[in-house]
């Protein structure tokens, strides 16, 4: 299964360390670092269908369902 949000389809990025000697210039000896999204398992009841999803949600995911609800959200997302 691939690490990605079902709602926002959030997945990792590359990103660069960058040593402070050498800043300035083009050079980065410290290589690329894979950044994983934090996930979480979470079940999320829909009121108006009366049913319970499964679903792996990123944290902004988590935060946009509590703000908006989950129908809504879900809809959005194709998941209904």
């Amino acid at each position: 299964m691939a690490k990605k949000c079902d709602v926002l389809g959030k997945t990792s990025t590359v990103g660069g360390k960058y040593s402070n000697r050498i800043r300035a210039t083009q050079f980065n000896p410290t290589g690329k670092r894979r950044r994983q999204v934090n996930l979480q398992k979470k079940k999320v009841f829909v009121e108006e269908t009366g049913k319970t999803y499964n679903l792996t949600l990123s944290t902004r995911a988590i935060k946009t369902i509590a703000k908006q609800g989950a129908h809504k959200v879900l809809k959005k997302a194709g998941i209904l």
